[in-house]
């Protein structure tokens, strides 16, 4: 039988920002920063949709869910950032980072199903609003969370299994800041064409079939609105899915330009980049551009602050 000169590291070790010298604190400040604005936007949402029963509707059921869901997310992945920022290169167990890159996967791949959720919360309210009540009940809301996140994990597991049984030998140092699945798997020893085609057909499932139900829900959106008569009305409908419509460019745009690239495109300066995008940008642009262009947020956010300064006073 064949032997193989393959090391099985029992860790890896985080060099991103590595060759940024003292500029490293200048991005610790600037990172934390985000990150608590962030953590508190988020749970801010999660609570205040939690408070106000205006607010206890299918659409702002799935927005808190969203937001918890990038919570976590970011939970595992910019504590660790931030310490190796302070710290210099960190290190991570096998095993943890196989962990890291579950949940990371997971949770990013829960949101791509629950943004399609949310499209189709939006389709049924404005094309056929009068049965809306009957047709969005708990019942239903509470079967696409689950399978959002049921399949989320999924996906996430395939992922990481796909990647970790093979063996890591030629380094231990990933080139990044945290587990993702490209620069792990160029660590790996041998032959991983069929681990890249794996994580392409998983990632290709993830996006294309929740972008397509996304897409299917506005294609009837767009076609009612265009039948309603009045540009007052039109407008009015459409401003009911601003929100969602620019989080899921937002979303879609990072994660198709970071997992459905050709290999010979991968730059390690560009990974990073479009990492922290999504990793620090975007889960801070979610709780932003919802409670910039949602009234009904604006409003239970606004109750909210005024409550907590009387209840000071």
């Amino acid at each position: 039988m064949e032997q193989t000169n393959a090391t099985f590291w029992s860790g890896f070790i985080f060099l991103a920002f590595s060759s940024f010298g003292e500029l490293q604190l200048l991005l610790f400040a600037l990172f934390l920063s985000l990150y608590l604005i962030t953590l508190t936007s988020n749970v801010f949402i999660v609570v205040v949709i939690r408070l106000d029963s205006c607010l206890h509707t299918p659409m702002y059921l799935f927005l808190s869910f969203l937001a918890f869901s990038e919570t976590c997310y970011t939970l595992g992945i910019i504590p660790r950032m931030l310490s190796g920022l302070v710290r210099g290169g960190q290190g991570i167990s096998f095993v943890g980072c196989a962990v890291q890159m579950f949940f990371s996967a997971s949770w990013a791949c829960s949101n791509c199903f629950l943004l399609a959720a949310m499209g189709f919360d939006r389709y049924v309210a404005i094309c056929a609003p009068l049965h809306y009540a009957s047709r969005m009940n708990l019942t239903l809301c509470a079967q696409l969370v689950g399978t959002s996140f049921l399949s989320g994990y999924l996906f996430g597991l395939g992922m990481t299994l796909v990647i970790f049984h093979l063996p890591f030998c030629s380094s231990h140092e990933i080139q990044h800041f945290f587990c993702d699945t490209p620069p792990v798997l160029s660590l790996a020893c041998g032959d991983t064409a069929l681990s890249e085609l794996g994580i392409l057909i998983l990632s290709l499932l993830v996006l294309l079939v929740s972008f397509s139900l996304i897409s299917v829900s506005y294609t009837y959106i767009l076609a009612t609105i265009l039948r309603i008569s009045s540009t007052k009305g039109q407008k009015k409908a459409f401003s009911t899915c601003a929100s969602h419509l620019t989080v899921v460019t937002i979303h879609y745009g990072c994660a198709s330009f970071m997992y459905l690239r050709p290999k010979d495109s991968y730059s390690l300066e560009w990974d990073q980049l479009i990492a922290v995008t999504y990793t620090v940008v975007t889960p801070l642009l979610n709780p932003i551009i919802y409670s910039l262009r949602n009234r009904a947020v604006q409003t239970a956010l606004r109750n909210a602050f005024q409550g907590g300064l009387l209840g000071k006073g």
